[in-house]
């Protein structure tokens, strides 16, 4: 096994860089450096040589963790040095001449994988720790990384082992069929299993928000706002406001932080008839997006009475999850009455330009979201990959207790029984093939 090394912390110039190595070679290497005393698991003040012609390269603190008490479960030094690209290339090229290689995508993480300090579900948590950018968004992958999923796996993956263990003993010690009563217990005991597989299933609905972003469109005919409501509800100056029609041509996305939920807010080009050809293909953007959003924010003029556009917009998005909202409520002429068509949607009214019912509109978002069924609290499923095998998992559990409640031979019940137990254990890597690992650790950052 090779001694691996990398740049842990960012590229570019900072206060500090930490540069990391492991395998068997990885003390050895920090002391033909210059650290002469080992302490294990203690922070040391050194200054590191080049050997081959004893230049200083910088003063660093240093500390070893001796296998297998460490990241990967292997000898790991970690160095901590000043922050300048130019020392940072030449403590690793030292590593390099004595002996150490460059680590891969992942490749730490993966050592962990490979030596057991950490299954896989665990390993992709470490992944999306590092790419979460809402406090909701690290919590689950704490969540994950601190193992909840693989002890929700658990009991699930035991109490199936049972049954198969029961019917591979029926198969080979009994000769009739099973009797009726452990039967329907088996049954019963794969109906827990499914439904159990299930549950962990559907939460990826929001799990899914939580890890992608929650995608909200803000619609409307030219003018009414929508750039402006845009502006602010990111808090800074994005989108172009100005007081002539059809100022937005294209889309415009942000990303905000709602108490802690990601959401992806996207400005459009304002909905009408045009015979401008490059209007008319932001229009078209618009309908795309509106289609793909989670959430529509239909804005219209409070200050002016519904146009056609404005019907039409509402018309469209009558079975979509959306919230109306009524801008410039700061002016004079603003109509604070709404039409009985408007009061029975329950709009919002706002002005972009003081901030009024700014924070009434945020906090409508989340709750529509709510609303319909999304959770950012307990163990979510946010990995694609996961779901996947949670559902082929659970089709091959209902196909055995289907074999089961006809009265199949005990084969026909096993094989479905075993290839969920593979589903499952894919997720935390018990039965993972060298392929799928490497796709996986290919979407990991050098250095972890």
């Amino acid at each position: 096994m090779s001694t691996i090394v990398a740049l842990s912390t960012p590229r570019g110039r900072g206060a500090l860089a930490v540069i990391r190595l492991s395998g068997p070679d990885a003390i050895t290497i920090a002391q033909r450096m210059g650290l002469y005393e080992v302490e294990d698991r203690r922070a040391t003040l050194t200054t590191l040589t080049r050997p081959r012609d004893g230049e200083k390269l910088d003063q660093v603190l240093l500390t070893c963790f001796r296998a297998p008490h460490s990241l990967t479960g292997e000898d790991v030094v970690e160095i901590s040095c000043h922050g300048s690209p130019a020392v940072v290339r030449s403590i690793i090229d030292t590593t390099l001449e004595l002996g150490a290689v460059l680590a891969g995508p992942g490749e730490f993480t993966l050592r962990a994988l490979s030596n057991g300090k950490i299954n896989l579900a665990q390993a992709e948590a470490v992944r999306d720790l590092i790419a979460a950018q809402t406090d909701a968004a690290v919590k689950q992958a704490s969540r994950q990384l601190n193992g909840e999923l693989s002890n929700a796996l658990a009991p699930l993956k035991e109490k199936l082992i049972e049954v198969i263990v029961v019917l591979e003993s029926a198969l080979e010690f009994v000769e009739d069929d099973l009797p009726a009563p452990r039967a329907e217990q088996i049954e019963k005991e794969l109906l827990a299993v499914s439904a159990g597989v299930e549950k962990l299933a559907r939460t990826y609905a929001s799990g899914r928000l939580l890890q992608e972003g929650i995608k909200v469109t803000i619609t409307g005919r030219p003018n009414v706002g929508k750039s402006s409501i845009f502006n602010s509800l990111i808090e800074r100056e994005r989108a172009i406001v100005t007081d002539i029609p059809g100022t937005t041509r294209d889309t415009l996305s942000e990303a905000i932080d709602l108490e802690g939920i990601p959401v992806i807010l996207t400005d459009t080009a304002g909905v009408r008839e045009t015979t401008d050809g490059i209007e008319t293909l932001g229009i078209e953007r618009t309908r795309r997006a509106m289609g793909d959003s989670d959430l529509v924010l239909v804005v219209l003029d409070g200050s002016a009475e519904l146009g056609p556009p404005d019907h039409d917009l509402l018309i469209q998005t009558a079975h979509t999850r959306r919230l109306v909202v009524r801008n410039k409520s700061d002016l004079p002429e603003f109509n604070h009455a709404s039409t009985s068509c408007i009061a029975e949607l329950q709009p919002i009214n706002v002005s972009a330009r003081t901030g009024e019912g700014l924070a009434t509109l945020r906090s409508a978002i989340l709750a529509s979201l709510n609303n319909n069924g999304f959770e950012s609290d307990g163990l979510l499923i946010t990995n694609a990959r996961h779901y996947d095998l949670l559902c082929s998992a659970q089709r091959e559990l209902e196909e055995a207790r289907a074999a089961l409640v006809v009265r199949h031979s005990e084969e026909v019940v096993l094989a479905p029984l075993h290839n969920a137990l593979r589903f499952m254990g894919q997720i935390t890597g018990e039965t993972t093939t060298e392929d799928i690992l490497s796709e996986i650790f290919a979407t990991f950052c050098i250095g972890k």
